[in-house]
């Protein structure tokens, strides 16, 4: 039982009990999390929050009206239930108004009597000693490590007057390492996701940031101007996240995006990349496992509050270098005449038979740039999905196998999209983190990609 007096189960049926409307759906989300931070060798922070939201969405005929509360007692949940229905009466037809989904349709979750799970500071009980080992290496080394490690675990219960029940138990972890040379001078950057950090290699992490550190002792000016580049996984995924939400077949049905059809209709079919690669989300990938079942907190181009908990299938965006589906809603697949293909919260690249890991693909390289992550990425032009953003926290040249420096950071001008008909090679998949997007999305299997003429449009004076 939650600190407010109710179950979420129970706060859920009282909600829908209380429903006046022809329809109802009830969302309640339970949010824990922990958290480490630490500066310069030094754990300086750790603490523990709690969370609890209820969504109440009202639909009386075609319409609807949403409101979301945090904190809602259950003298409370009726206020809730009434002032949805208030909205739903002030508001007009909802274009995506489609029956609720039914025990048929919708997806399966875990136990929904059980309690809602929970994380701790427990979470970080093997990790915590290989961090302390770290700050000393670091110390020994003469650099400083800086970062933090956030676990939380998100219960979310959905709950409809068609007679679903659904449940999903949301673990999401992410470790993000920063080193330093002692005068500031040079630093480097890891991360990963992670469901419980038991899969954190700390030490291995630390040890590839104080390789780069040593990199960075010779330093080499280079020009503006398209190089070789090797992207690591979590630059790829810095990419393929923006394009990934750039890819609702809604918008690209209505001649909007890259992937619109000149003279209408979308780009499925088409041939993206020169590498027979693969695209795809699957909730249940090890691992990256996520909510197998619609969540829909409100409506919108790519989201249909009437969705809620349908199910959530493995689907090949790309598929041997094809775009092969586009997520979206019920309603868009009725207006594209494509398969229903909603969004899954994970997102996996890989290409048949790619082995190499980014160490083999640097020694294979006559002459070209190392990326660590890119960061303040922003979109330039939707219709082929140009991005600008800049370089951070390394870039290495490599002559003749070996990295020989780090050079100036770049601005970049690149379109994920673009970038995948020009590619030369890809390593194997390994888990990843985005430096960009990981405040959103954290579950990301990518490889390393190398780019035959990557953009770097201007030398940035960042540091």
């Amino acid at each position: 039982m939650s600190s407010t007096g109710s179950t979420p189960q129970e706060t859920v049926e009282r909600a829908l009990a209380l429903s006046r409307t022809d329809g109802c759906v009830v969302i309640a989300d339970e949010s824990s999390g922990a958290n480490l931070r630490w500066a310069g060798n030094t754990l300086t922070t750790n603490g523990v929050t709690r969370s609890r939201r209820l969504t109440v969405i009202a639909i009386a005929g075609d319409s609807t009206g949403m409101v979301s509360r945090a904190g809602v007692t259950p003298d409370q949940v009726e206020d809730l239930v009434r002032a949805a229905e208030r909205a739903a009466e002030e508001s007009g037809p909802a274009e995506d108004a489609a029956p609720l989904i039914d025990a048929a349709q919708a997806g399966s979750g875990g136990a929904w009597d059980d309690p809602a799970a929970e994380t701790s500071v427990g979470v970080f009980e093997g990790f915590a000693p290989a961090l302390g080992e770290a700050f000393a290496a670091a110390q020994d080394d003469s650099h400083l490590l800086y970062g933090f490690a956030i676990h939380e675990m998100n219960s979310t219960f959905v709950g409809t007057s068609a007679g679903l029940r659904l449940r999903s138990d949301e673990p999401t972890g992410k470790f993000e390492l920063n080193a330093k040379t002692s005068d500031m001078g040079r630093s480097a950057w890891a991360g990963t996701g992670t469901p419980d950090f038991r899969d954190v290699d700390v030490a291995a992490m630390s040890a590839g940031l104080a390789k780069r550190l040593k990199w960075g002792e010779r330093r080499v000016g280079l020009p503006a101007g398209r190089y070789e580049t090797l992207l690591p996984p979590g630059a790829v995924s810095d990419l393929m996240m923006y394009m990934y939400w750039s890819a609702g077949a809604r918008d690209a049905q209505d001649g909007r995006t890259v992937f619109s059809r000149p003279g209408g209709g979308t780009r499925v079919g088409d041939t993206l990349s020169n590498l027979p690669l693969r695209l795809h989300s699957d909730p249940r990938a090890p691992g990256l496992e996520c909510t197998p079942f619609v969540v829909a907190h409100a409506s919108g181009r790519e989201s249909s509050i009437f969705d809620n908990g349908l199910a959530l299938n493995p689907v090949d965006w790309i598929s041997e270098g094809r775009l092969a589906a586009l997520p979206q809603t019920r309603q868009s697949a009725a207006l594209t005449g494509l398969p229903l293909t909603p969004g899954v919260d994970n997102l996996l690249m890989e290409v048949p038979g790619a082995t190499a890991t980014l160490d083999e693909m640097v020694a294979s390289t006559r002459r070209g740039l190392l990326l660590t992550c890119l960061w303040y990425i922003r979109e330039v032009d939707p219709q082929s999905l140009l991005l600008t953003g800049l370089t951070r926290d390394g870039v290495y040249l490599v002559e003749d196998g070996e990295v020989v420096g780090e050079v100036n950071n770049f601005r970049f001008n690149e379109s994920p999209v673009g970038l995948l008909s020009r590619l030369k090679e890809a390593g194997r998949t390994e888990r990843c983190l985005s430096r960009e997007w990981s405040d959103y999305f954290t579950r990301t299997a990518m490889p390393s990609l190398r780019v035959a003429d990557f953009n770097m449009s201007t030398v940035s004076k960042a540091n």
